[in-house]
C-alpha cells in the first residue's frame, strides 16, 4: 500500500526509497555485527558520539519515539473521544502526521509511536496509513499502545515511565540514539541537521529551542543556555516575571558570562546509553522527560546542548491555537512541498463536486459534496456536505467519516427523532466557528457568536466556546432555526 501524499508532491522517488527491500546475507550481516563492535567501543567518555566517518546512517542508528499526548484540558471538546495526535488538521490530515512525515523525510524509518489516552482513532489511523511504510523488517511505524505486565500493574505515569517500560522494545535495533517526539506539534525539520549537531558537539542530550517566539507554553520548559549552546539550567515553571523574559537575546550573569533564556519544544536527541541510564540507574523513579530527567541529566553532570530552530512552529496546545494553525495553513500553502510532503492515510475518496459554490481562500478536503454556497477563509474537511445558500466564513468544518443517504436520514430519523443530516443545512451561516466530525447542522441555523462570549459550556446543548471560538461537539445537532 502507498502513503498518500497532497497532489502537488512528487512522490515517485520518495515511495520507491521508501519501499525497497532490505536484504543480505548472514556473511553481510556477520560483518554489519563486527561493525557494530568497532563503532561502540568503550570510552571513558560518557557519551556515544563518534565521527561521521564512522557513523551508521540516520536509518540505521537512530530511532524515533513519538507521543500522541494525553489529556489537555485546553484542547477539550477536541479531545473528548481522541488523542492530540490524532486531531484531524488543513482538511485532509492529522497532527501526527506532520512528525511522522518528518521522520520519513529525513530517513528515519524506525518510528515507534507510544499511545495511552484516548487512543483507539489515532491507533487506527497509524496502522491504516503507514502500515504501507517498509517491506522490510527495518522500516515502519510501530505502535506501541499502554499495557501492564506482571512487573507493572498501573499504565503509564509520563513519558519518562513509559520509555523506560518501552526499552525492551526500543533495544531491538542497535541505534545509537533516539529521537523523542511531541505528536501534536506543526512544524516541518530536517532532523539530519539536528542529529549532525548532536553528533558534533558530542552531546549526551540535545535539547531543540526556538530561536523566535511570541507566545510560549512552558509545558516543555524553558533552558538557560550559555554562549556555547550548553544548556545550564532547565525549568519547567519559570519564576515570577522570568516568563516575559524569554529571549534568544544574551545578557551577562554575574560570573561575567553571557546567557539567554530560550523555550524548549520538547523535542530531544538523547544517547541510547544515556537514555538507559537515566532511567534504569539514575532517576528510576521519574515519570515525566521535561520536569525530572532533564533537569536530572544537568545535576548528573551530562552534556546538554541546545539546537536553535528559527522555523514555522506551533504548539496546537489549546482551541485557540487549533484555529490559529488552520488558517494559517490556508494562506501559508506549508503543505504543498514537493521535497517534503505530507503522508496521511490513502482514503480513495471521490474529488470533492462544487456546483454553484463561491469559493475564496479557503482549502477544501476530498470528497466534499458543494452545491449553492458562500465558503470564504474556511478549511472543510473530508466529505462534507454544504447545502444551498450557506455562508461559511473563517471556520473550520472538520468532516464527516461516512456519506448519509436520504434512506439513511429518513430511518435514522424514526429511531432518534431527527431528521437533520449530516453537514450544514440549507440557508445556515457559520461564522468563526470549529464544526467537529459528524455534526448536523439544521436549516436556517446561525453560528456567529451573537453575544461576543469568550468562555462558555453548553454541551449538553452540543457546543461550547473557546478563545471566543464557537465549537460545535462531534456528532452534535444543531436543531432548524436555531442561533447560537
Amino acid at each position: 500500500m502507498q502513503i498518500y501524499s497532497s497532489s502537488y508532491s512528487s512522490p515517485s522517488t520518495k515511495l520507491t526509497k521508501l519501499h525497497m527491500i532490505r536484504s543480505s546475507s548472514n556473511h553481510n550481516q556477520e560483518k554489519h555485527n563486527y561493525n557494530l563492535k568497532q563503532i561502540f567501543v568503550p570510552s571513558s567518555c560518557p557519551n556515544l558520539s563518534v565521527s561521521n566517518t564512522q557513523q551508521l546512517p540516520l536509518n540505521q542508528s537512530v530511532a524515533a519515539i513519538v507521543f500522541g499526548g494525553g489529556p489537555d484540558s485546553e484542547l477539550y471538546p477536541l479531545t473528548k473521544t481522541r488523542s492530540k495526535g490524532a486531531i484531524p488538521i488543513a482538511a485532509n490530515y492529522r497532527l501526527v502526521d506532520a512528525v511522522i512525515s518528518n521522520c520519513i523525510n529525513s530517513d528515519i524509518t524506525k518510528i515507534y509511536a507510544i499511545t495511552q489516552f484516548n487512543s483507539t482513532s489515532l491507533n487506527s489511523h497509524l496502522t491504516k496509513a503507514y502500515s504501507g511504510f517498509g517491506l522490510g523488517k527495518d522500516r515502519f511505524v510501530e505502535v506501541i499502545a499502554a499495557y501492564q505486565s506482571l512487573e507493572d500493574q498501573g499504565w503509564f505515569q509520563g513519558t519518562a515511565d513509559a520509555i523506560r517500560r518501552c526499552l525492551w522494545v526500543f533495544e531491538e535495533f542497535p541505534v545509537t540514539e533516539f529521537l523523542v517526539l511531541p505528536g501534536h506539534h506543526l512544524y516541518r525539520m530536517d532532523y539530519n541537521t539536528l542529529i549532525e549537531d548532536h553528533r558534533r558537539s558530542r552531546a549526551d542530550i540535545t535539547i531543540v529551542g526556538l530561536s523566535s517566539v511570541t507566545e510560549h507554553d512552558s509545558g516543555f520548559g524553558v533552558m538557560e543556555v550559555d554562549s556555547t549552546n550548553l544548556v545550564t539550567k532547565f525549568t519547567i515553571s519559570p519564576k515570577k516575571g522570568q516568563q516575559d523574559s524569554i529571549s534568544v537575546e544574551s545578557r551577562t550573569r554575574s560570573d561575567g558570562t553571557s546567557s539567554c533564556y530560550v523555550p524548549s519544544t520538547g523535542i530531544y536527541v538523547i544517547g541510547r546509553e544515556q537514555m538507559v541510564k537515566l532511567l534504569r540507574e539514575c532517576l528510576v523513579n521519574a515519570k515525566d522527560m521535561a520536569s525530572e530527567i532533564i533537569p536530572g541529566a544537568i545535576s548528573q553532570g551530562m552534556k546538554v546542548k541546545a539546537h536553535m530552530f528559527d522555523g514555522y512552529w506551533e504548539d496546537v496546545k489549546s482551541v485557540g491555537a487549533y484555529y490559529r494553525a488552520n488558517m494559517e495553513s490556508i494562506k501559508s500553502c506549508r503543505f504543498y512541498d514537493k521535497q517534503c510532503p505530507l503522508y496521511t492515510m490513502p482514503r480513495c475518496l471521490p474529488p470533492s463536486s462544487m456546483g454553484e459554490a463561491v469559493i475564496t481562500d479557503s482549502i477544501i478536503g476530498d470528497g466534499c459534496i458543494l452545491d449553492r454556497c458562500v465558503i470564504r477563509g474556511s478549511v472543510v474537511g473530508m466529505r462534507t456536505r454544504i447545502a444551498d445558500d450557506v455562508i461559511i466564513e473563517d471556520s473550520v468544518i472538520v468532516g464527516s467519516n461516512i456519506y448519509e443517504t436520504e434512506e439513511d436520514v429518513r430511518r435514522k430519523g424514526k429511531e432518534k427523532k431527527t431528521e437533520i443530516r449530516i453537514g450544514i443545512g440549507e440557508k445556515s451561516r457559520i461564522r468563526r466557528a470549529i464544526v467537529d466530525k459528524n455534526a448536523r447542522i439544521g436549516q436556517n441555523v446561525m453560528i456567529i457568536n451573537r453575544d461576543n462570549v469568550e468562555e462558555g459550556n453548553r454541551e449538553a446543548e452540543g457546543y461550547v466556546i473557546r478563545d471566543g471560538i464557537i465549537v460545535i461537539l462531534r456528532n452534535a445537532v444543531i436543531p432548524n432555526d436555531s442561533i447560537i
